[in-house]
């Protein structure tokens, strides 16, 4: 089996599949950056590269956006099964170090504008400013419980990131609030996902420690079966 040249620097390719109204992404991103932070400290010469995908899970949505509540008691079956699944999500994220606020979501958004800010800060943006852009507008949503498909309010998140949002203000006014589809059948069609080297697969907001192995997995050789998922 080839192996990589030692001689050379490691190099890693992570492409992460994300919707902003998803709290697993943010989850699965927060443990993301645990497991970098990791293999940067015990790996320092790896060159990683990540790659943000937006995914518009739900393009239905209105621009005016849905109730929240209204909107995952229809889609869950009731308050109490709402209750129960934002349990799981706060005991999920709580491991990762967040402390979502669920109960001060006012509205469910559409993220067609969202995301094409993202597209824009892939093009102009640094790396850094893209990371901290998601970042922040994952925790204006599940924290301070903004409207994440309001222009006004992406335009002053990108402009604390430092992205000159100023050059696609005309643009967002103008998006389509259906964004094409996003092929996702090697993810299982779900959001998070996780793709090492291009071979690698994981889905969900898997923990820190195996987002770590995966990674691992994946620098250590260069002859994966195509679609093998990394469970």
């Amino acid at each position: 089996m080839p192996t990589r040249n030692d001689a050379m620097p490691a190099s890693l390719t992570i492409d992460v599949y994300v919707d902003l109204i998803c709290p697993w992404c943010l989850i699965g991103k927060r443990n993301l950056d645990i497991a970098l932070a990791v293999l940067a400290r015990t790996q320092p010469d790896t060159v990683v590269q990540v790659n943000w995908h937006s995914v518009q899970l739900i393009p239905a949505v209105p621009a005016e956006g849905w109730p929240f509540a209204a909107f995952y008691q229809q889609r869950l079956g009731g308050a109490a099964a709402v209750r129960q699944r934002q349990q799981q999500v706060e005991q999920a994220a709580a491991q990762a170090g967040l402390s979502l606020q669920l109960a001060n979501i006012p509205l469910f958004p559409n993220t067609a504008r969202a995301h094409g800010l993202l597209d824009f800060a892939r093009e102009h943006a640094t790396p850094a400013q893209l990371d901290a852009l998601i970042e922040r507008l994952f925790n204006a949503y599940f924290i301070n419980g903004e409207n994440i498909g309001d222009v006004d309010t992406l335009l002053r998140l990108a402009q604390q990131c430092g992205v000159d949002a100023g050059a696609i203000a005309g643009a967002l006014q103008a998006t389509d609030l259906e964004r094409p589809a996003v092929n996702l059948a090697h993810c299982h069609g779900g959001v998070p996902c996780f793709v090492f080297n291009g071979r690698s697969v994981v889905d969900g907001a898997r923990s820190a420690e195996h987002l770590l192995r995966t990674m691992l997995t994946a620098l250590s050789t260069d002859t994966v079966p195509a679609g093998e998922a990394a469970r």
